[in-house]
């Protein structure tokens, strides 16, 4: 290891798993965050006890980066932060967290990314890897740092890894042998400024592949077919609309992957327990992956006809009174959201809004008029920006809640009756009310808990 001190910039899950995996390395470590000691109540005890040095709560970490050999980042720092600028400018690498725990990884590593799915698609392919008999850990954007799971490795163990657009932006080395472009919407525009950068960004997931490893790509998506010219590494194919040249589709009711001429059965599709069109695409994404892994065709059919789903992706949460809760707080964009929308049969209260992604509203605005939605809840940042898309498309029976999200949720239900639903698809990040989707899940599943058990 080249590097002797490094500073680990972002001290959440990842950068405290990253700085622990640094310390175990020998490397000196100090960790920089804008937040003040007191704040992490306690979750930086082990790594100061270990040595780590602290550089909290200052306003400009940069003019104390000179001596430090390496930058790890961690995905939530936008790189025009002036502590990154003035890495780069003393020629101090910078890292992503993936990046650094891939150089120390071991076994075969497998990566999903996209816009949505990745999330659903991740978890299916880690329990099919356990169902064919591998280790497996399962790490990235999913919540489980991949560095926190680095020093568990051995040779022949499988990774399975989400990957998101920020963690691309300081990866080099990054090579998975099995990787996937799931689909591709506007997202996070915001922080990448233009489409082009973000499909950049995603690509970058292959850039290291050679003609030895596999990049599966969605034959659906029109952005993700124009991938495949680029892509480095066979390409495979899944569709949930027609045959492919070679990888996973539908033939007769079927699950099957190979050519259009010769292919195997994988499973029956009615048997596939997550629900819509879009699992269905996670599913013969996932079937693709661990076919071009080699894993057995019986241990990917029994995953795919035992797998529940994820927390937080139009989960099912509990019935008051005939009421139905449904937690999508992972519908952070509009792409997301269109697709709970869609899985809604029955007359639906929906709550929208939060973080402002810059993006557009209307074709989510134009679905929900084609659909059960009733009324509409308005949280967040960008409660007004879809108030107006609302009124231009005809749709007029929502209200505005500001950040009182348990009044919020509690009126949703007020106005909801029995055979209903209640959605939480928010179709924006969650930042400016929570510190991530998945506290914004959970509260919504506490406050539909309390309304049961007051019933």
């Amino acid at each position: 290891m080249d590097w002797k001190n490094t500073l680990v910039f972002g001290m959440a899950r990842s950068g405290i798993a990253a700085a622990e995996l640094l310390l175990s390395k020998g490397a000196a470590v100090t960790l920089c965050d804008m937040r003040t000691l007191d704040k992490f109540e306690g979750q930086l005890d082990a790594l100061i006890e270990k040595g780590a040095k602290l550089m909290l709560g200052e306003a400009h970490p940069e003019e104390r980066l000179e001596g430090f050999d390496l930058v790890v980042v961690s995905p939530g720092i936008r790189l025009d932060h002036p502590a990154i600028a003035r890495a780069k400018e003393l020629k101090i690498p910078v890292m992503a967290e993936i990046e650094l725990a891939y150089r120390f990884s071991k076994g075969t590593l497998m990566a999903v990314t996209g816009t949505n799915g990745k999330t659903t698609t991740t978890t299916l392919l880690g329990e099919i890897c356990k169902n064919a008999g591998l280790r497996t850990h399962v790490v990235g954007n999913i919540g489980i740092p991949y560095t926190g799971a680095v020093m568990d490795m051995q040779d022949g163990d499988m990774t399975v890894c989400e990957i998101s657009s920020f963690m691309m932006e300081t990866s080099s080395t990054f090579h998975p042998h099995v990787c996937a472009v799931l689909n591709i919407t506007p997202d996070h525009l915001d922080r990448h400024g233009t489409m082009e950068n973000y499909v950049a960004l995603k690509e970058r997931i292959f850039e290291n592949c050679t003609h030895e490893d596999f990049v599966i790509l969605n034959a659906d998506d029109a952005v993700t077919r124009g991938m495949a010219d680029r892509a480095r590494g066979r390409a495979v194919w899944f569709s949930s609309r027609h045959d492919v040249d070679y990888g996973a589709f539908v033939r007769d009711g079927q699950v099957v992957f190979g050519t259009p001429e010769r292919f195997e059965a994988i499973c029956p599709v009615d048997k596939i327990i997550i629900p819509g069109e879009h699992n269905l695409q996670n599913a013969l994404a996932a079937t693709a992956m661990a076919m071009a892994a080699g894993i057995a065709p019986d241990a990917i059919g029994r995953t795919l006809t035992t797998f529940t789903g994820v927390e937080h992706r139009i989960e099912f949460v509990c019935e008051v009174k005939g009421v139905r809760f449904i937690n999508d707080s992972k519908g952070t964009n509009v792409d997301s959201s269109i697709q709970a929308v869609r899985a809604m049969k029955a007359p639906t209260v929906m709550i929208l809004g939060g973080y402002d992604k810059h993006c557009d509203f209307t074709p989510l605005v134009e679905e929900i008029v084609k659909a059960p939605i009733k009324r509409i809840a308005l949280i967040g940042v960008t409660a007004e920006q879809i108030a107006e898309t609302l009124d231009r498309c005809g749709f007029q029976d929502y209200e505005h809640f500001g950040k009182d999200f348990e009044a919020c949720v509690r009126a949703c239900y007020a106005w909801s009756g029995p055979g209903w639903n209640v959605l939480l698809s928010p179709s924006c990040a969650s930042w400016d009310m929570f510190k991530d989707y998945e506290e914004r899940g959970r509260i919504f599943k506490q406050i539909a808990a309390g309304l049961g058990a007051a019933e």
